[in-house]
Formats: C-alpha cells, structure tokens, sequence
C-alpha cells in the first residue's frame, strides 16, 4: 500500500487538488493509495500533551504511514519552506520505524518559480536523517495557478507525464527496496 500525505492542512488548497489527480494516476497503475490528508489530523493532536500520549484519533495516520510500503508525499511552499503541520506531523509519527528503510517520493506545487524546491528539500534531509529512501525523481508543479483549471485539475499535459513518469517511477523502486507492493 502507498501512503499519500497532502501536505498542509490549508482549506482549498492547491496540493489537495493535485493530490487527487495523483491517486487517480496510481490508481491506473494498479495501486489503491492512501490519502493523509493533514486537514483531517484530530485537533487534539495540537495538545501539547500529546507528544507523550497520542490521541487515539491519530491512530489512523500512524498506522497508514507504518503500513506503506511507500509514501508520496505532495507539499506547497510556505514562506520558503514546508507547512508547519507537515513538521508537526512528521514530529508526532514513531521515531523511528516511520520512515526507516521506506521508500518516498515528492510532488512540489508553488506559485513561485521554483516549485516547492525548498519544502522537498528539507523534507529530503528529515527523510534522509530518518532513514527513509529518498526516491529520486522529484517533481515540481509551478506556477501552479496556470496548472490547474477551474475543477482543480491538471491542464498541463507535460505536468501529468511528469506525475505519470514518476509514478511508475517510484512503483518500481518501492517494488524492488520492498520485495514487491
């Protein structure tokens, strides 16, 4: 199973829209994703409390992220940098089987012109320092107003082969580091 993370918890935005698409295209390959969508994390979650006991209610994104065999992992830049609830819940997942010897992947989307180049790079070394296996090919959506129509979807074709090359990309290193999906 692929985890999917959106990557913020903003409402409306444009990482959930392309995170959509992007399960559609793992779906055409074979695989079901799941999505973490990091405006669904429980508000309890933001009790500091819970850095000694999760809230049951978070159980459901740790156990997707401990059951993937890979995750694709979608971020928008923030003042040049990722979310603070991508941190945040990165911070509060296992340390450190989440992300050790587990494949990952990231899509940037940006209204700048560097596509998120900053947020995937930081979140590369948590995942490199984490011992999580970086997957490569990267891809950078930007400037993602042009991107996307008024149904939230791709309208770039470069962009979608993008996704689609990567996909099938990542399937096949997940297959190969994980003895199969």
């Amino acid at each position: 199973m692929i985890a999917l993370v959106i990557g913020t918890n903003r409402p409306g935005a444009a990482s959930a829209q392309v995170a959509a698409q992007v399960k559609e295209i793992y779906a055409a390959a074979g695989q079901d994703p799941q999505v973490l969508d990091l405006a669904d994390l429980p508000p309890e979650i933001f009790d500091p409390s819970s850095y000694a006991t999760k809230p049951e209610a978070f159980n459901r994104f740790s156990d997707t992220v401990l059951a993937s065999k890979g995750i694709v992992w979608v971020t928008p830049e923030y003042n040049g940098s990722l979310p603070g609830v991508a941190k945040y819940f990165i911070d509060m997942l296992p340390f450190p089987e989440s992300f050790e010897h587990r494949p990952v992947t990231f899509i940037g989307v940006s209204a700048g012109m560097w596509g998120a180049l900053r947020p995937i790079e930081q979140l590369e070394a948590i995942f490199k320092y984490r011992q999580g296996l970086v997957f490569a090919h990267r891809v950078h959506l930007m400037p993602i107003g042009n991107l996307l129509d008024d149904n939230g979807r791709l309208t770039d074709p470069k962009a979608v082969e993008r996704i689609e090359a990567q996909a099938k990309g990542f399937l096949e290193f997940v297959a190969q580091v994980k003895g199969g999906l």
